[in-house]
């Protein structure tokens, strides 16, 4: 197959790329970085280098593709208006998988993306969503993962300076999490066989403290806890932290979503088979960054 794979060589599109190298596909990857060409090339890949946010270079690098995998850039927390930046590049895409003629779509979208209002960043993903929907006679499939691993990896400056884990969620509330390597095996799948138009992505559960124990365990903090704050406590250390004011409030509605169980209403109707990556293993990859700050 002809498949082109956005994202340049990030945390999810570059295994996802290898591995479809690997497989005998012709692989096309968008970067808008010209740096990366030599490396994109280097994995048996051809590079494409251009910006999402201009629809008439994705529509001719689309042209005569068998399967296109879209995904926005992860700066959605930089942009003032979430729904409306998900909106322009879910309709960038759009535009240009049908002036292309692309007959299958795999979209990289977030659990939590049926939801309108009350999950910050991921209505950007919400909107992406409505704009594939819209069209017709395409297969298209939304890749819907929990939250990754790495996002842990913010909390490592607060357990240096303060022996602790905190956030308006925590303690024995549950988290699903996922590596970027098991979304890119279900992306292959969905390229290949598209099937169910959504797809929930997760490698292990856990709660919040049984995350700190394991954690700490790996990082000589054997005694790491995860305390729950208020909203208002976690918006009033991001904002001491430096944080723009609507960029907290971003990640507090997040953290109150996972609190309070709206982003696994979806997840919990639709259970995927867990990934390979389990927690454990992200906790030696943890204890190294760890290490390393």
């Amino acid at each position: 197959m002809n498949i082109i794979v956005t994202g340049s060589l990030g945390h999810i599109s570059r295994p996802l790329a290898i591995q479809l190298v690997q497989k005998g596909h012709s692989v096309t990857v968008v970067s808008s970085n010209p740096e990366k060409r030599q490396a994109i090339e280097a994995l048996g890949a051809r590079a494409a280098i251009g910006s999402v946010e201009d629809a008439d270079f994705l529509a001719t690098v689309f042209t005569n593709a068998d399967a296109v995998y879209c995904m926005m850039p992860p700066r959605s927390f930089q942009e003032p208006d979430y729904p409306a930046y998900g909106r322009r590049i879910g309709g960038n895409y759009a535009k240009a998988v049908r002036r292309a003629g692309v007959r299958n779509v795999v979209h990289l979208s977030s659990w939590g993306a049926e939801l309108d209002k009350g999950t910050g960043f991921i209505l950007a993903a919400h909107e992406a969503e409505k704009a594939f929907d819209a069209l017709e006679d395409i297969s298209v499939v939304h890749i819907r993962p929990a939250s990754f691993y790495y996002n842990l990896l913010s909390f490592i400056p607060m357990i240096k300076s303060a022996g602790i884990m905190a956030a308006n969620y925590g303690e024995d509330d549950r988290l699903v999490l996922v590596a970027p390597a098991d979304i890119a095996d279900a992306i292959v799948s969905a390229l290949e066989s598209p099937g169910d138009r959504i797809r929930y992505v997760a490698s292990d559960e856990s709660t919040c403290n049984e995350v700190a124990r394991v954690l700490g365990q790996k990082t000589g903090q054997p005694g790491l806890t995860w305390k729950k704050w208020t909203n208002q406590q976690m918006l009033d250390g991001l904002v001491a932290g430096g944080v723009p004011a609507t960029v907290a409030r971003g990640f507090v509605e997040i953290g109150a979503a996972s609190r309070d169980g709206l982003l696994r209403k979806g997840y919990d109707l639709h259970k995927p088979v867990l990934g390979k990556v389990k927690l454990a293993d992200f906790a030696t990859e943890f204890a190294a960054q760890y290490n390393r700050s």
